[in-house]
């Protein structure tokens, strides 16, 4: 099994902090965010793929040589955030480049979970479907800025919905999912159809409405490290991975 870690992004909403520094690399407690993300993961995963800008590759690079881990870093040659291609296409380019035809784990690179993605995989295993994760969310404000999900009592997703003004459910898709490898194959039709290639959420949300797709309930929080306010609170509030 493969695991896809998006990572090309600028987080521009951190500088200075990121101008030149990428944010999967920040330090939280004792590791780094992709330490935290790759060292739960990795007795489950052969390979990693982190896909990196070129402004920030290098620094992708050497970070994986001191890990025991296998971590392939791929650069897809963008330079700024005006021009990045976008998650979907980053997958798609990572899938393609490397001939990926593995069940793939995929993710933000700039996400700390404090409970073990494990359980979503053997979760994606047990179902034999691709898989999201979701978490319930009550605000308003918030539901209208990802996507939004409802599902039946067995965890099938009945709808999903990339930032709804009037959301169905209120339940939330972070960006964490497990893609079968023959539905990994599909992105290039779900473009051609035209499904939206900048949140990563986009194909998940095609993808369920060409084939069973099921949900699995998050057993604890995710920490988006969107700016610095964000970035501040987890380093003094977090407390590392517990498992459930």
């Amino acid at each position: 099994m493969k695991c896809i870690i998006l990572a090309a992004g600028y987080a521009t909403r951190l500088y200075p902090l990121t101008e030149n520094f990428p944010k999967p690399l920040l330090m939280v407690g004792e590791k780094t965010i992709l330490d935290w993300l790759v060292d739960d993961l990795s007795p489950l995963i052969d390979e990693f793929v982190v896909i990196s800008n070129h402004k920030f590759a290098g620094q992708f690079q050497s970070w994986a040589k001191e890990k025991p881990q296998k971590i392939t870093v791929l650069d897809d040659g963008t330079t700024s955030n005006e021009t990045r291609l976008g998650a979907v296409k980053d997958i798609w380019f990572a899938a393609d480049t490397l001939g990926i035809h593995d069940d793939c784990v995929v993710m933000a690179g700039d996400n700390v979970l404090d409970f073990s993605l494990k359980g979503f995989v053997e979760y994606s295993r047990k179902r034999k479907t691709s898989c999201i994760m979701c978490h319930e969310e009550n605000r308003l404000e918030a539901l209208q800025k990802t996507a939004v999900i409802e599902f039946d009592a067995d965890g099938l997703i009945t709808s999903y919905e990339e930032k709804p003004k009037v959301p169905k459910g209120n339940h939330a898709v972070p960006p964490f999912y497990f893609y079968l490898a023959e539905d990994l194959l599909k992105i290039p039709t779900a473009l051609e159809a035209g499904c939206g290639y900048d949140a990563p959420g986009s194909f998940a949300a095609w993808l369920s409405s060409q084939t069973a797709m099921h949900a699995y309930l998050m057993p604890g929080k995710r920490y988006d490290i969107g700016d610095r306010k964000s970035y501040d609170f987890i380093r003094e509030n977090y407390h590392g991975i517990v498992e459930r």
